[in-house]
């Protein structure tokens, strides 16, 4: 009986593996057969380095739109990854156990608010806050609006991930550093975090995938204006507010635009990854 039931778990086990892997090559697929056929249409620069975007017109370009996807993601990781893995630290080595109580659910709490609620605090306190502080008739709609609310949206992946990783590595890798009479903070940062820099680097995977795939909040906060920026108080669209924006009413050669843009975003989150597994080899090589 217990050979038996071993058995069938490592079936369902399999079962449950073998469905992750077709779920994502059928996306994979519906999205390449559908958008690469348009990107060869629109023709492959005109898509990708075109600077107008106009559906009446039959004019699709989404180089504005990448552009905000990049400076929008680069702010939110500028500001939530050092603010995350910090945080990250003192949770799982200086905080109190009484604090730690109230602070850790708090942050796991974070985690579960839905991105259209990020986005009406974006709404009603960012934007208005940076339209009084910057004054001149600034809307506050901008990329340094949408990076700082993309910023605190990915904090509790990256904290959750990343005290996770430091709990994981071996205490006598900290205590043998203070036994060679490094500091506190010394032992820390150089021999408890390089030791669990796979896992440091898995969240801030996570977290720019989180910003980078961002639709609803910043669909508000951005500005929603399809041009190429000029600086951070600039208000931009994004891939994926493209995509939810438009794709409601979208119809025959803007649909399968849309889609294509999506393949672009699809490429563009895979970039990521590739760029910090290689980073990853190199650091253990």
């Amino acid at each position: 009986m217990k050979k038996f039931s071993e058995i069938a778990m490592k079936v369902v086990f399999l079962l449950s593996a073998c469905i992750s892997i077709v779920a994502v090559l059928l996306i994979c697929l519906f999205l390449f057969a559908n958008g690469i056929p348009t990107i060869g249409e629109i023709g492959p620069l005109n898509f990708l380095l075109g600077t107008t975007w106009r559906p009446g017109n039959d004019i699709y370009g989404i180089l504005p739109m990448i552009l905000g996807s990049v400076y929008v993601t680069a702010g939110a990781i500028i500001i939530g990854v050092p603010i995350g893995v910090l945080c990250a630290v003192f949770l799982a080595s200086y905080c109190p156990k009484k604090l730690y109580t109230f602070l850790k659910p708090a942050v796991d709490l974070l985690a579960g608010i839905p991105s259209i609620v990020y986005g009406f605090f974006g709404l009603v306190v960012i934007v208005p806050m940076f339209q009084n502080l910057v004054g001149g008739g600034f809307s506050g709609k901008s990329i340094l609006t949408a990076s700082i609310l993309l910023g605190i949206m990915i904090l509790p992946t990256i904290i959750s991930v990343t005290e996770s990783s430091l709990r994981a590595v071996p205490v006598q890798y900290y205590e043998g550093a203070l036994a060679l009479g490094a500091t506190k903070e010394r032992s820390i940062f150089r021999a408890s975090m390089p030791a669990a820099k796979s896992g440091i680097t898995a969240g801030i995977i996570l977290g720019v995938g989180r910003a980078i795939g961002e639709a609803m909040a910043i669909t508000w906060i951005a500005g929603n204006q399809a041009i190429i920026p000029d600086s951070i108080f600039s208000g931009v669209r994004t891939l994926t507010a493209n995509i939810v924006l438009e794709m409601g009413y979208a119809s025959d050669l803007h649909r399968d635009a849309l889609i294509a843009t999506a393949v672009v975003l699809f490429v563009f989150i895979l970039i990521i990854n590739l760029c910090f597994s290689m980073l990853k080899r190199r650091n253990k090589t």
